[in-house]
């Protein structure tokens, strides 16, 4: 263990302290920003926005300063600058201050943090964390099993050194504006590289999963090093809560290339063990003419990052990705052919789901998905073409993410119904029960509202 204030030693993955950090021009990070004003607003008087005090970033900084600490931004708004984008969110850090002195400085400021002090802070008109500066020691298993310390003696360097990569460890001294980078993150990011700080990645096990996703989200190559380190976070990363490996993955989904994440997984040996209804479609090969991009795996992979391409609703892209689950359970004896490969998806999302409790709207939206991924482009009965269309419209789906799918999965084509399938459908229903014959009763009723939009597809299809 290091001093506090002073820097780990090298082999632990550290850049010894051998000058300043270097000074930011200031203008830069104003324009990367986004916020010109940023660092020269004026001292204007805090003001109450929703029962909460509203202030200036600069009141802030001076405020914290008065009672002895120091501010700095940290975290992705950091990176984020860097990388010439906007941030979404301002996090802080503060050091060399007690919590008490925070509180009697910020007496409005709730505070959420349990194991160690976070307070929310209104900077600027956005609700911003201010956490204190910490150090982490492992001491039990996952997320929870860590023992953490906060003192006016702990740095910013210690703070930084327990994060998980080096494009995350990087700090702007808010009083000076200098960028505090002792892991030569801001070189990283100019890389595109992710890499671990230290050997400590391994402490959290779901920091695999955000290197993965990071890897999606920002177009960065994980370096060899940190994929070791990933590998090594497998038997912890089987034990934990299921919603923080959803979590991840549905953030994966949001990328513009999901397939990246799972990739990255897989070349850690994590797929199997975090996706294994994934990892199982690997080497299920399939009818080459029909699908020359390789493996179910492949497909899948190319059908999401298709989807997401032109569809972001996180659903949909869940849907595009589990369509062929079933292919992945297809007995060897039968390959390349995937027959009924529909009905063994459904099993597939039920057992994926039973061990890792999946939010609802995606079970129900993925089994229709599976269920009429294949028979969308085929079926040619008028009584089926109408069943489905009423049954995508009373789903979690719209018309639009559910073609979207099949437009990918059916490389680039739409059954005719399916292009029409809004306008049918604002036909269909200028009929319901109610108009029925008197004479109509219980289930009849039903079938004549089906028989009458039956009718009226014919109708349309006659134009």
């Amino acid at each position: 263990m290091w001093a506090p204030s002073t820097l780990p030693p090298t082999g632990d993955g550290a850049q010894p302290r051998k000058q300043l950090p270097p000074r930011v021009d200031s203008a830069r990070f104003q324009r990367v920003g986004g916020r010109k004003d940023r660092l020269s607003a004026s001292a204007a008087p805090a003001l109450k926005v929703g029962g909460r005090i509203n202030m200036k970033e600069k009141d802030f900084i001076e405020r914290i300063a008065a009672i002895g600490g120091r501010a700095y931004l940290v975290g992705g708004a950091v990176r984020d600058q860097l990388r010439g984008i906007t941030p979404k969110d301002r996090d802080y850090c503060i050091t060399g201050i007690t919590e008490e002195q925070f509180a009697a400085a910020f007496p409005n400021a709730p505070k959420v943090g349990v194991s160690f002090p976070v307070f929310i802070v209104r900077i600027n008109g956005e609700q911003c964390e201010v956490a204190f500066a910490r150090r982490e020691k492992k001491s039990g298993v996952g997320y929870r099993g860590f023992t953490v310390t906060f003192d006016p003696n702990v740095s910013i360097e210690d703070d930084l050194y327990r994060r998980d990569t080096t494009i995350n460890a990087i700090a702007i001294d808010l009083s000076t504006n200098n960028l505090i980078d002792p892991f030569n993150g801001a070189a990283d990011i100019a890389d595109k590289k992710i890499r671990a700080v230290s050997k400590h990645f391994v402490e959290d096990p779901v920091r695999a999963l955000r290197a993965a996703r990071h890897a999606a989200a920002f177009h960065f190559d994980i370096t060899p090093d940190t994929v070791e380190m990933m590998t090594a976070c497998a038997d912890e990363l089987s034990l934990e809560p299921g919603e923080r490996i959803v979590g991840e993955l549905r953030r994966a989904l949001e990328t513009e290339q999901p397939s990246v994440f799972f990739r990255a997984l897989e070349r850690a040996r994590l797929l199997e063990v975090i996706f294994p209804e994934l990892h199982q479609m690997i080497g299920k090969i399939q009818l080459p003419n029909f699908h020359p991009e390789g493996d179910a795996f492949e497909h899948a992979m190319k059908i999401v990052d298709e989807v997401s391409s032109v569809n972001g609703d996180i659903t949909t892209r869940f849907c595009a990705l589990a369509h062929d689950l079933g292919k992945g359970v297809t007995p060897d004896e039968i390959l390349p052919h995937h027959y009924r490969h529909d009905r063994r998806g459904v099993e597939v999302l039920k057992n994926w789901n039973a061990r890792t409790t999946l939010p609802r709207n995606w079970i129900k939206a993925a089994t229709l998905v599976i269920e009429e991924h294949m028979r969308a482009t085929v079926i040619t009965h008028p009584g089926k073409i109408v069943d489905l269309l009423m049954k995508i419209h009373s789903s979690t789906l719209t018309i639009k993410n559910f073609n979207d799918i099949i437009r990918a999965d059916n490389r680039g084509r739409l059954p005719t119904y399916l292009e029409r399938a809004d306008e049918l459908i604002t036909k269909f229903l200028t009929v319901d029960g109610r108009a029925h014959p008197p004479e109509l009763k219980g289930k009849a009723i039903g079938e004549w509202v089906r028989a009458e939009r039956i009718k009226i597809y014919l109708s349309l299809q006659e134009v």
